[in-house]
């Protein structure tokens, strides 16, 4: 009678975690829920990368192109964009709550937000916040999300507080398959990402 008791509850909990997680992300397309869910806790273990690449930038008064550095060690990122838009290069530093933006010829910047600044420095709204995940090919936790799944089991769209992600390619690299290339859609900017060195690193390493 114990062992049922303890069984029913389990049960009973596993299911209201369940819907618990049903609530922020729901998933669709041709994957399978179990190895995106593996696929997903491994990707989850990263929590520092190097990244190399170019970006390209299309706002309602402005478009361009320009390369990418993305520096991250847990909570603390290094982001540099040189070229776009033609106003040379831009820096973003910072951690959660104290963030700094140099923008070549015009001065150093400070905010508690990174999207704080960017929209008021060079006008565009991007949230970059979420971008520490879906770089990663992953939803933010954060916020409900719409996922879409190749057959693969990995992300093919994302829709996500008002933006659309699509995942047009993937590498794999030191045994994970992380995104190359990436292109976001938002109310009044499109950004697409194109990763041409991946140095993702472990928990702990």
């Amino acid at each position: 009678m114990f062992l049922r008791h303890v069984a029913i509850f389990s049960l009973i909990a596993l299911l209201a975690g369940c819907s618990g997680l049903g609530t922020r992300e729901s998933v669709e397309g041709q994957g399978n829920p179990a190895q995106w869910q593996q696929h997903k806790n491994q990707l989850a273990s990263i929590d520092g990368w190097q990244i190399e690449g170019k970006v390209g930038v299309r706002a309602p008064k402005d478009s361009g192109s320009g390369t990418l550095f993305w520096l991250q060690r847990q909570d603390y990122y290094d982001i540099r964009l040189s070229g776009p838009l033609g106003r040379g290069a831009a820096r973003l530093t910072g951690r959660p709550g104290q963030v700094s933006l140099e923008v070549a010829n015009q001065g150093r910047y400070e905010a508690s937000s990174p999207e704080a600044l960017l929209e008021e420095q060079i006008g565009w709204k991007l949230p970059v916040s979420h971008l520490v995940w879906w770089v990663r090919g992953l939803p933010a936790p954060d916020s409900k999300s719409r996922l879409s799944l190749n057959g693969d089991s990995r992300l093919a769209t994302l829709e996500q507080d008002g933006w659309q992600v699509e995942y047009l390619s993937y590498v794999q690299q030191n045994g994970y398959w992380l995104p190359e290339r990436i292109k976001l859609h938002g109310t009044d900017l499109d950004v697409t990402l194109v990763i041409k060195d991946w140095q993702p690193r472990k928990l702990g390493q």
